[in-house]
C-alpha cells in the first residue's frame, strides 16, 4: 500500500536544532551521549506543558512508579546488573524546544536511551537528534506514517529509531465501520490542522476510507491555536459525519461554534483530541458519543511484562494515586519501560551500538500488547504495529465518580479488547 506525503511537509527538525548534535565525541558512533556502564540512562523528552500536555498527564506518574521499581528490581541481563536512572525534559509541545532538549539529555545527561510519546510534533525531532548523534531512540504514541513518512511518499532510512503504535490504516479501518454502523448521508467533514499528523491525514484517509462510502470534503488545512472556525463549519453544514485530529484546545473552539451555528453531525470520530476525559468534560453534555481510537483501555487483556499488573490495575491506580481519570497514554508511557528494559536485556550492554542492534527482532509482551519489530513486511524495518480499536465518549448519569466512560464500540482489529456496546449517534 502507497502513502502520500503531501507537497511541503518535509521533516520536522530544523538545522538549528540538528546543529546542537555536533557536541561531543564519544562511544557509539562519535555521540557523547552513551556509553557501557552499570547505570542505564533513559532520557524522556515529555510534554508537559503547551497543547500537547494532556498527552504527558500519565508520565509523572510512570516515572515516579518506574524509579520506585528499578530501584528495588535493577535489570539484569546475564551476569551484569544495570541500575535505571530516568531524566525527563519538558519539550513545552515544541518542535524546535523537542530537538534542543533531546540534545541536551544526550549530550549533557549522558542518555543511552530516549523515550518520546507525544505525536509526531514531539516524537520526529527526537528521532532526528538521535540519528545525528548516534544514540538508540523509542517513541510511540504517532500514527507510523507521519514518523516515518518525512519527504516525498517513502518512509526514511533512520538506523537509530525504533518506533511501535499503529498505522493510518488501522484507524481508518475502526472509523470507517464506525460510520458504517451509524445511518448517514455519505459526507463526511475533514478538519485537519497543518501539521505532521494533519498532512498525513488528510492525505491519505479518502483513499483508506473509499470502501466505507463516505466521500471526506476537505475544505483545507487550518493552523493549530485557531480561535475562528465559522468558515469550516460553514463548508462543512449538510455532512452528516465529521473526521479530524485537532489538538485538544482547538476542538473544544471548534465543537461548541460547532453547535452554536448549527453543525450537528450524527456521527464524528476525532483523532488526538478526544483522546482525552479532559477535553470532551471541556465541551459537556455535546460530546456524547463522540467516537475517537481506542489504542489502550483498562478493559484490555493485556498485563504489564515487569509488574505483573492488568491493564485494569494500572488504571486503577494511577486513579487513586493521582486523583485523575485514566488516560490512553498510560499504557503506552508504561509500555516504553517495558520495551526499554527487554532491549537492554538482549544487548547486555549500555554500549549505544550494542544497544540499537538488541531492537532488531525484538519481541516483547506488554500492557499495550505484543511490540515486534521486523514481523510485519508492510512496515519499515524499525517500525512495530500495535492493535487498535474504536470507542465513543458516554455521558455518565449525576453524581457518577466520572462525567464521561471511554466505552469501546468496536474491536476488529483489537479482539483482546471487549466490546462495551455498539456505536450509537450523536444526542445533540
Amino acid at each position: 500500500m502507497k502513502f502520500v506525503r503531501p507537497i511541503g511537509v518535509t521533516a520536522v527538525a530544523t538545522a538549528s536544532t540538528l546543529a546542537l548534535a555536533a557536541c561531543g565525541g564519544g562511544v557509539g558512533g562519535g555521540a557523547a551521549g552513551g556509553g557501557d556502564s552499570d547505570t542505564f540512562t533513559i532520557g524522556f523528552v515529555t510534554t508537559d506543558t503547551g497543547s500537547l500536555a494532556d498527552f504527558s498527564t500519565p508520565n509523572n506518574y510512570v516515572v515516579d512508579k518506574m524509579k520506585a521499581y528499578f530501584q528495588d528490581h535493577p535489570i539484569k541481563a546475564g551476569d551484569k546488573e544495570f541500575k535505571v536512572k530516568i531524566v525527563t525534559a519538558d519539550s513545552q509541545s515544541d518542535t524546535s524546544r523537542a530537538g534542543e532538549v533531546a540534545a541536551d539529555l544526550i549530550n549533557n545527561d549522558g542518555a543511552d536511551l530516549l523515550f518520546a510519546d507525544g505525536t509526531p510534533t514531539i516524537d520526529n525531532p527526537v528521532s532526528e537528534q538521535c540519528e545525528a548523534n548516534s544514540i538508540p531512540c523509542l517513541t510511540s504514541v504517532s500514527p507510523w506514517q507521519p514518523f516515518a513518512i518525512r519527504s516525498g511518499d517513502k518512509p526514511a532510512d533512520l538506523k537509530y529509531s525504533h518506533h511501535f503504535f499503529w498505522g493510518l490504516e488501522d484507524v481508518a479501518k475502526v472509523y470507517s465501520n464506525i460510520w458504517k454502523a451509524i445511518p448517514n448521508n455519505g459526507k463526511a467533514a475533514g478538519l485537519f490542522p497543518n501539521d505532521a499528523d494533519g498532512s498525513a491525514w488528510a492525505a491519505n484517509f479518502p483513499a483508506l476510507t473509499k470502501d466505507s462510502g463516505v466521500t471526506i470534503n476537505n475544505p483545507g488545512a487550518y493552523t493549530d491555536g485557531t480561535k475562528d472556525f465559522s468558515a469550516q463549519i460553514a463548508k462543512f453544514k449538510g455532512n452528516d459525519v465529521m473526521v479530524g485530529l485537532p489538538i485538544p484546545p482547538d476542538f473544544t473552539t471548534f465543537w461548541k461554534q460547532a453547535a452554536q451555528q448549527g453543525f450537528k453531525p450524527k456521527v464524528a470520530t476525532i483523532g488526538k483530541a478526544m483522546l482525552f476525559p479532559s477535553v470532551v468534560e471541556s465541551v459537556g453534555k455535546i460530546g456524547n458519543n463522540v467516537a475517537t481510537e481506542v489504542w489502550w483501555h483498562p478493559t484490555s487483556a493485556f498485563t504489564s511484562s515487569l509488574t505483573g499488573q492488568t491493564s485494569q490495575a494500572l488504571a486503577d491506580d494511577y486513579e487513586s494515586t493521582t486523583g485523575k481519570q485514566w488516560s490512553q497514554p498510560l499504557g503506552f508511557a508504561e509500555a516504553l519501560f517495558e520495551v526499554a528494559t527487554a532491549a537492554l536485556q538482549k544487548a547486555g550492554s549500555t554500549d549505544p551500538d550494542a544497544l540499537n542492534k538488541a531492537f532488531d527482532g525484538l519481541s516483547v509482551d506488554t500492557i499495550v500488547g505484543k511490540v515486534s519489530w521486523g514481523t510485519d513486511s508492510s512496515v519499515p524495518s524499525y517500525v512495530a504495529k500495535t492493535p487498535v480499536a474504536g470507542g465513543q465518549w458516554r455521558l455518565n448519569k449525576s453524581g457518577s465518580k466520572y462525567q464521561f466512560d471511554l466505552v469501546v464500540v468496536e474491536n476488529s482489529l483489537d479482539p483482546e479488547t471487549p466490546l462495551g456496546g455498539k456505536p450509537e449517534a450523536l444526542t445533540w
